[in-house]
C-alpha cells in the first residue's frame, strides 16, 4: 500500500502472559497490510528478572532500542519478591519517552452505558517525573515523603507536544488538567507553562481544569473533551478512568514518545490467567500497531488496519473481554477477520486524517530556565522529635539566639503548630522548623545555615533541608497552612 521501500526496523518485545499471543496477532495484521517493517524480537521483564537481572531489561534489548528508536512492546509482568522497579518504567525513563499519548474513541459493536455520545479524545499523560520519579524516604520510623518534582523543561515538552499532536490529528480543543489550587509550585507550573504556550496555537482552543473536576466532567459528559494534557499521576489515573468510558483495556492503545525513541504498547497487564487460551482480546495491541506506523509515516497501511478494525467490531466479531468468555471469537478467529477486512472501510465510523506529528524542540541544557535574580532568605529544617511544638519551639528559638536567622515558625504535616494558632492538630514527630533571615535584604551564607544545623543537631536530630529562595523577587517557597 505505501510507496515507501524503505524497511524500518521495529524493536518488537512480545513481553509475558498474553503479551506473546497479542504481539503475534498485531504483527500478522501489520504484515498483511503490506507495512514494510523489519522485526528485531527482543526481551524484557518477568523472564528477564529470572535471570537475575535486577531491571527486567537486559542489555541486548537496550541496544536494540538504542538502534531501532521504535518499540512495539506487549505487556510485561512485574514480579513479586524479587527484581526491582517495573520494567514498564524503566524502559520510559531510560529512554525519556516524556510523553505518554492514550486515545479514547467509542468502538462499533462496543456496549457500554455511553454507547451513543461519540466519545473521541486523548489523554497526553506527562511520563518522566512528578511522584513517578520515586523518590521516596523514610524521614522517621513512622513518617513517609515521595518528592513531587515538576520541571519547566518537562512542562514544555509536554505541552508543546500535546499541542502539536491536536494538531496532527486536526483536533480543535485542547484542555490542561492540573492541581494547581493547592500545588501552587509543582502543578501550578504546568498551567503558567500551559497558559504562556497557547498563545503560540491560536488555531487550538485551551482552557484549564482542576483534575478532580475533570473526572467528574469525563463521567458526566466525555464527549466535552477533545485534548487533555496533564501531569504524570494525574494522567495515570485519568487515561485509565477513559479505557473505561469506551469498554476497558482490550481497547486501550498507547504510544510513549520521546525526542530519540518511541514506545507503543497496550496498557493492559500480562493476565497470566489467559495465557495460551487463544480467548483474549488483541486490539489494544493492534491500536498501538496503527499508531507506530503512524509515527513511521506509514499512513495508509495504518488507515487500512484502523478501518478493518471498525469493520470487524461492526461485524459482531467480539472477544470474551467484551461477550463473556467462551462466548467471544477466538484470538487468532478476531485476527484472521481483521485481515480479511483490510481494503474495507467502515460506513458510520470516520478514520481521522493524520498529518506527521512534529516533536518540539526543546534546549537539552539542564539549566533550561536562568532567573535574574536568585537569593536565599531562609531555610526549612526538618526535625524529628517526640517533644511538643510549645517545647520543640522554645528549644529552637534560644539555640538560634546567636544567629542571623530567627525561628519563624513549626508546622507538622503542612499546618503551623507553633506559635499556637490556637487550631486542634494531631502531630506526628516530623517537624518542618522554618528559620528566616533577621535581616530581609541579606542572602543567607552556607557558613550561617551549617553553624545553625551544628547548633540544632547538639539537641535534636534532622533530617532533610530546604533553602528558602526568592526567585526574580518573588517568593519560591509555599506557606503552612494557618502561616502569615
Amino acid at each position: 500500500m505505501s510507496n515507501v521501500q524503505k524497511k524500518h526496523v521495529v524493536t518488537v518485545i512480545p513481553g509475558d502472559g498474553i503479551g506473546p499471543e497479542c504481539i503475534a496477532s498485531a504483527q500478522r495484521i501489520i504484515e498483511a497490510a503490506g507495512a514494510p517493517i523489519e522485526w528485531d524480537e527482543q526481551h524484557a521483564g518477568e523472564r528477564v528478572f529470572k535471570r537475575g537481572i535486577a531491571s527486567g531489561v537486559p542489555q541486548e534489548t537496550m541496544d536494540s532500542i538504542s538502534k531501532n528508536r521504535v518499540v512495539l512492546k506487549g505487556p510485561l509482568g512485574t514480579p513479586v519478591g524479587y527484581g526491582e522497579k517495573s520494567a514498564n518504567v524503566t524502559l520510559r525513563k531510560l529512554f525519556e519517552t516524556y510523553a505518554n499519548i492514550r486515545p479514547v474513541r467509542e468502538l462499533p459493536g462496543v456496549k457500554t452505558r455511553y454507547s451513543g455520545e461519540n466519545i473521541d479524545l486523548v489523554v497526553v499523560r506527562e511520563n518522566v517525573e512528578d511522584l513517578y520519579a520515586g523518590i521516596e524516604h523514610m524521614q522517621t520510623p513512622g513518617v513517609a515523603q515521595c518528592l513531587k518534582l515538576i520541571s519547566r523543561k518537562g512542562c514544555e515538552k509536554i505541552v508543546r507536544l500535546a499541542f502539536e499532536f491536536a494538531r496532527s490529528e486536526g483536533r480543535r480543543k485542547l484542555t490542561c488538567a492540573t492541581k494547581a489550587n493547592i500545588m501552587k509550585m509543582t502543578e501550578g507550573l504546568l498551567k503558567r507553562t500551559f497558559e504562556e504556550i497557547a498563545p503560540e496555537y491560536p488555531d487550538i482552543e485551551p482552557g484549564h481544569i482542576i483534575i478532580d473536576n475533570c473526572a467528574h466532567q469525563l463521567v458526566r459528559n466525555p464527549a466535552q473533551f477533545d485534548v487533555i494534557v496533564t501531569t504524570n499521576m494525574n494522567g495515570d489515573i485519568i487515561s485509565d478512568l477513559t479505557s473505561g468510558l469506551i469498554g476497558g483495556l482490550g481497547f486501550a492503545g498507547s504510544a510513549n514518545i520521546g525526542s530519540q525513541v518511541a514506545i507503543f504498547e497496550a496498557v493492559h497487564g500480562s493476565a497470566p490467567k489467559y495465557a495460551g487460551t487463544n480467548t483474549i482480546n488483541p486490539t489494544a495491541v493492534i491500536l498501538s500497531g496503527v499508531m507506530m506506523l503512524r509515527h513511521l509515516k506509514l499512513f495508509a497501511e495504518a488507515d487500512a488496519i484502523e478501518h478493518a478494525v471498525l469493520v470487524t467490531l461492526e461485524q459482531g466479531k467480539l472477544t470474551g473481554d467484551v461477550v463473556g468468555y467462551g462466548k467471544g471469537v477466538k484470538t487468532t478467529e478476531f485476527t484472521d477477520a481483521i485481515i480479511a477486512n483490510l481494503g474495507q472501510k467502515s460506513a458510520t465510523w470516520k478514520v481521522r486524517t493524520h498529518r506527521p506529528l512534529r516533536l518540539p524542540e526543546i534546549s537539552a541544557a539542564p539549566d533550561f530556565v536562568r532567573p535574574h535574580s536568585e537569593r536565599t532568605v531562609g531555610v526549612d529544617i526538618f526535625a524529628q522529635s517526640a517533644l511538643s511544638s510549645e517545647e520543640l519551639g522554645h528549644s529552637l528559638e534560644a539555640l538560634a539566639e546567636a544567629s542571623p536567622l530567627r525561628l519563624k515558625m513549626i508546622s507538622n504535616r503542612g499546618t503551623k503548630v507553633y506559635p499556637a494558632v490556637g487550631a486542634i492538630t494531631d502531630c506526628v514527630d516530623h517537624w518542618r522548623c522554618r528559620f528566616v533571615l533577621r535581616n530581609p535584604d541579606a542572602d543567607l551564607s552556607d557558613a550561617h545555615l551549617f553553624n545553625l544545623l551544628a547548633k540544632l543537631a547538639s539537641e535534636h536530630k534532622w533530617m532533610h533541608v530546604e533553602k528558602l529562595k526568592k526567585i526574580n523577587g518573588a517568593d519560591a517557597y509555599t506557606k503552612a497552612q494557618g502561616e502569615d
